[in-house]
């Protein structure tokens, strides 16, 4: 069923709508647990609308195997994703910075307000149990599938994220996430959330986006809303930021990889090269400071002195 969960009076008698789609079983006994999946918080990261695009036609070819319910947000930033850009526009706001909102606020604040009132209570339905917000990356980077969560979360959230189907979950110090964001303000009201990101922005990796959407069905039968039959997923590594390496560029140029995601680097081995279009010479050789297993590379060449060009995690150096 699709439902309108904010509306906003534009300029010109345009009217921003932000919706979801709830997916619930047959027949309600009322005991049913219930996931959201959360997408479109910026406009230049479309993975999440194949991933949700891809639930909900598996879900409806197969809605008797459906046994909770199931809330897709898709766009819940529509401006942002019209104008193919990370923040609103006209206010230039992160909407990612803007929660939990406030109905008196401006445009990103009253959607951000409405969308946490949905996701922890909406009129017709039980608490989110999880919920998992759907990123791509930045226009700059490749990078594995992943999901990211709090140090502070970890024995709450991993039950779940462990499920996804991810190359890796990223645990991060607490200490350093900033307020303001939907997945740190879910997990402060009870609601278990995580984000995941993989490929880059303004694309879609459909083998990726596969591979999250199996991990989703797998998800949801061990949280027995989902009777028919899932793939066999694989458990994640997991990394704490003392175990990841970043590389960054010393001089400008044209970044040249040499590996990809996925693939396991020997310390000292080369990794790419920065070059000099006009001269025809090679910049800086690029070398991996450690063993370990590529999680991001550079996919946007053009750089200067600072650009991150990848990162590693393992151990050796």
């Amino acid at each position: 069923m699709i439902e309108t969960i904010a509306r906003v009076n534009l300029m010109v008698n345009e009217v921003l709508k932000i919706k979801k789609n709830r997916l619930t079983p047959d027949v309600i006994t009322g005991n049913e647990r219930r996931i959201s999946l959360v997408s479109g918080i910026y406009g230049d990261e479309l993975q999440g609308q194949y991933v949700c695009y891809e639930v909900t036609r598996r879900i409806k070819e197969d809605y008797k195997s459906l046994k909770g319910i199931v809330d897709i947000y898709p766009a819940i930033n529509p401006l942002a994703m019209e104008a193919k850009t990370r923040e609103i526009p006209g206010s230039e706001l992160d909407m990612n910075e803007l929660f939990p909102g406030a109905k008196s606020g401006a445009i990103g604040e009253y959607a951000a307000s409405c969308l946490m009132d949905d996701i922890i209570s909406s009129n017709d339905g039980p608490k989110t149990e999880f919920c998992l917000d759907i990123h791509g990356s930045n226009l700059y980077l490749d990078e594995i599938l992943q999901i990211r969560l709090n140090d502070d979360v970890v024995d709450k959230v991993m039950p779940y994220a462990s499920k996804l189907n991810s190359d890796m979950v990223w645990v991060h110090p607490s200490t350093q996430v900033k307020g303001g964001s939907l997945v740190y303000e879910l997990n402060k009201r009870g609601v278990a959330s995580c984000v995941t990101e993989s490929c880059s922005a303004y694309r879609i990796d459909q083998n990726a986006g596969n591979r999250l959407v199996d991990g989703i069905f797998a998800l949801m039968k061990f949280m027995d809303m989902w009777d028919g039959e899932v793939k066999n997923v694989k458990g994640p590594m997991v990394a704490y930021d003392n175990q990841m390496t970043y590389i960054n560029s010393e001089t400008s140029g044209i970044f040249i990889p040499n590996v990809k995601i996925h693939e396991r680097v020997d310390a000292g081995m080369k990794i790419g090269k920065v070059v000099d279009v006009l001269t025809g010479s090679d910049q800086e050789v690029i070398v991996s400071p450690k063993t370990g297993v590529v999680t991001a590379i550079r996919d946007y060449p053009s750089i200067e002195v600072g650009s991150l060009l990848a990162r590693i995690v393992g151990g050796e150096s």
